[in-house]
């Protein structure tokens, strides 16, 4: 962001793709406003030199997005009290909003190319309605859900033959190969993702539910852990273990309860591991999944609170 003076003035009208905000409009200007389409908050000021090279970089990615993402400049020196609930502790720091939560974000003056496909990675939240191609990857994934996992990534392959940078198929194969226990063969799956689909919104989910699986390998017993919780409802390490317990044991809401507790008891714990895991479990549940929703909602009412 450049300095007063330094830069045109951003447009403030409310379906402007760039707008100023304030602590004042702040939950209109973002919270609201992300529950129809993603918005970028970058935190800056004035005397910020980083700043100065990011704020064009940031705005230059959301005016080429074509209005798939909204971004809301916030001036710390005149607007404290968000910044400091978001704990942005150095600037510029950048958070990204989706549906009413924050989802991603980064600290620091990050090159364009970066920057470039961060803001295509949060764009895509929003999704596109797939053509050609979308009754197939639909039908993969109601096989996928009714547990015909083989006759799913039969499909999906089937749909990356005719089309294959088609990202919702190359993430229903990946997720095939994790509903078969077949781990490492996911993640090759994964890595040979070609370079314009290996960010998207589907395969950081994939890359997600791949992760938590090969934690879940190393889950403990649930009751165990849970009679430990129980014997010390302090024991944080006991308590980050049953969440992924219970995700390991499908219990996923559950699991999510599990993490929102930590994060009420001790945010700060491990470094923050359980916002951490909050977010790979976010990210590995679609959009619109309620246990996302709701999770999401929860743990941002803690971090407003």
């Amino acid at each position: 962001m450049l300095g007063i003076g330094d830069q045109p003035t951003a447009a403030t009208t409310d379906d402007a793709a760039i707008i100023d905000g304030t602590d004042a409009t702040f939950m209109t200007d973002v919270i609201e406003a992300s529950q129809k389409m993603p918005v970028i908050v970058d935190f800056w000021a004035t005397w910020c030199g980083p700043c100065k090279t990011l704020g064009p970089a940031i705005e230059a990615a959301v005016t080429k997005a074509k209005g798939k993402v909204k971004l809301v400049k916030i001036d710390v020196d005149a607007n404290q009290v968000y910044a400091g609930q978001l704990r942005v502790q150095s600037i510029p720091t950048v958070y990204a909003f989706w549906q009413g939560q924050p989802v991603d974000g980064f600290q620091g003056a990050l090159p364009a190319s970066q920057v470039d496909e961060f803001v295509t990675k949060i764009a895509a939240l929003a999704g596109e309605e797939d053509e050609g191609l979308s009754a197939a990857v639909e039908a993969a994934e109601t096989m996928l859900a009714e547990g015909d996992v083989a006759g799913a990534a039969e499909t999906f392959a089937a749909v990356l033959q005719e089309e294959p940078e088609n990202a919702p198929a190359y993430s229903g194969l990946v997720r095939s190969y994790i509903a078969l226990g077949d781990l490492d063969q996911a993640e090759a799956v994964l890595n040979g993702a070609t370079a314009s689909i290996a960010k998207s919104a589907e395969l950081d989910a994939a890359h997600a539910q791949l992760q938590l699986a090969r934690e879940a390998a190393d889950a403990g017993p649930v009751a165990e852990l849970q009679a430990k919780v129980e014997a010390d409802p302090d024991d944080h390490a006991a308590r980050f273990d049953l969440a992924t317990a219970l995700h390991a044991n499908g219990q996923v809401a559950e699991g999510v309860d599990q993490l929102l507790e930590l994060f009420r008891r001790d945010r700060e714990w491990n470094d923050g591991a359980a916002k951490t895991q909050l977010f790979k479990v976010f990210d590995a549940l679609t959009a619109t999944d309620p246990i996302a929703l709701n999770g999401r909602r929860k743990l941002s009412s803690m971090i407003f609170a």
